[in-house]
Order: structure tokens, then sequence, then C-alpha cells
């Protein structure tokens, strides 16, 4: 399996081969990826809708969100995903906002939100009762979130076009923040080998400092005693843990672990000569071996009072 990737991306193996060469590893990343789901409870019950796509799909629940679902193939084509009742979401991808646990009437900060995904998600986590700053540096991809939140029925969502780093002058503002940060993809290789073809170590550079801004730009803007959830859908440390290091030593924010029933590998505390502050330890590190996802990575960081 892995001469398949060196043959593709040389640089690439000789990286990960520092971070995880299981066999294991090379062995999912490139196996195709399961297809998942979430139903939007903002315009039809869970279980009115799994009694409708059962007809037609092979459905196994998501052990870490009760909305989100595995199926046998591709829901996009079906009227259900059309009109906004279910949203074709990566199973991984849906644990940011489940730890993010943001209540009815908060308002919320979503950094980095096309294509909405994780936007309709919080939305319908608040009954869509407050407002969620849905925000995103790029005019096509804002193209996406407009619609994306249009067809799922979110109207409290505010849309945006700043660079992250914009928010910084916010100071203690807002009840959640989510920063699912710009990354290498490496998680989405599954997906697309084009993800593959694509990544540098040289990017990866460029993404850490880039990520480090944004989060220092997130924390900032987060109330004391609110709750800010990191996450990327790579596997590099210096986009993961080394972004976190970064925080916990300039800020006073402290970690939570995120307690789901999901199978995780422990995060890296040292790599490449640096080591790392112990508290990332609490960090929810996601190889695709581990569930049969996506790689992922999550941090839930809360601001003292």
């Amino acid at each position: 399996m892995k001469s398949e990737f060196e043959r593709i991306n040389p640089k690439f193996v000789e990286r990960y081969e520092k971070i995880d060469d299981s066999k294991e590893f090379w062995e999912f990343m490139a196996r195709p990826l399961r297809f998942s789901f979430r139903v939007n409870t903002l315009k039809a019950s869970v279980k009115d809708v799994v009694e409708s796509l059962s007809d037609r799909f092979e459905i196994e629940p998501v052990p870490w969100c009760k909305e989100g679902f595995f199926c046998d193939r591709e829901v996009g084509g079906t009227i259900e995903h059309q009109i906004g009742v279910i949203f074709s979401q990566e199973a991984s991808s849906m644990i940011p906002a489940v730890a993010l646990n943001p209540k009815p009437n908060m308002l919320v900060l979503d950094m980095c939100a096309s294509p909405g995904g994780k936007t309709t998600q919080i939305a319908q986590y608040m009954l869509n009762e407050g407002c969620i700053v849905a925000n995103d540096v790029k005019f096509d991809r804002i193209n996406i979130l407009v619609s994306n939140v249009q067809r799922c029925g979110v109207t409290i969502a505010r849309i945006t076009m700043k660079d992250g780093r914009f928010f910084k002058r916010f100071r203690d503002t807002f009840d959640r923040v989510l920063i699912d940060a710009p990354c290498s993809n490496v998680g989405m290789i599954r997906k697309n080998y084009r993800y593959l073809k694509m990544w540098s170590l040289k990017e990866v550079y460029s993404l850490s400092r880039l990520q480090k801004d944004l989060i220092l730009a997130g924390y900032r803007a987060l109330k004391p005693g609110g709750v800010m959830v990191y996450s990327t859908c790579t596997l590099d440390p210096l986009e993961n843990e080394e972004v976190i290091d970064y925080l916990l030593r300039n800020t006073d924010a402290r970690l939570e672990r995120i307690d789901l029933p999901v199978k995780r590998t422990e995060p890296i505390t040292e790599f490449e000569g640096r080591r790392f502050d112990e508290e990332v330890k609490k960090c929810l590190r996601i190889h695709p071996q581990d569930n049969d996802t996506e790689g992922f990575f999550i941090a839930k960081i809360v601001k003292p009072y």
C-alpha cells in the first residue's frame, strides 16, 4: 500500500513514516472513505428520516453524533439532501460541533465556516435561536456557504467575508468559537488522491504559522468562561499539537478532554526535537484506522474567568 503513496508523493511518505508508519495506517489511507450524513433536525426528526432512508440505504449510527449515520453509498442525489433534510458530512467532522456544545441564544463565531457542514450542525443544536457569525475568506467559498445555510433552513447565521485574524479586535465577545482551520487536508486523501499530489512540507510550515495566528485571534474573541474548539482534517503535529502548545504558552487557556465514544490515537508530545506541553494529551487525535474515517484532530479549549 505504501508503495503507491511513494510513487505519487515520496516526500509525503517520508514525512508520515515519522507520524504513523503502522501497516494499518497505510492500508486505511488507501481505502475509499465511508459515506456518511447528518440529519438536519431543524427540518425533520432523526426517526422519520432514518425510516424513510432505510428503504433505500444500509444505515449505521455514528457512535459520537446522535444525528449522524454511515451509509452504503452517497446520499447527495437524494431529495432529502436537496431540500436540506440531511447533510452529506464526513463522520469525524461531526465531532467539533458536538465538542463545542453550543446552546440556544448564544453568540457563536464559526471562523472558517465554508462549506457549512459545521455551521448548520451548530444551528440545529442552537434550535435556530441566537446568532452564528459564519465567516470565510474567499468569495467562491462564501457562495457555497450561503447555499448550504439557506438549503438547511438556518435563519440565525450572519455571513461575513474576512480574514479570520480580523476577529481579534472583538475581545471577550463570543460564547463559543469554532476554528476548523485551513490545513494540509491529509484526512481527505481517502476521498481524492489529488490531496496527496498537492501535499508539500513547505505548505505545512506556512499553514502552521497561519493556524497559530487564527487560534490566538479566536481565543482573544472568546468570552471568559467560553469554549473554543480547534480542529483540522490533517495529522501533522506542526498543524495540531504545536498550534495548541503555542496557545497554551502564550495565553491562560486550558484544555478539556473530549469525552466521546470514539477510538483515538495518543496525541504526540514530542516531534523532530520539539517538546509540547503535556496538556496536549487531552486533545483528540484520530487516525484513519481508528474508526475507519478521515484523519482528524480536535482540541477543546476553555477560557478561564
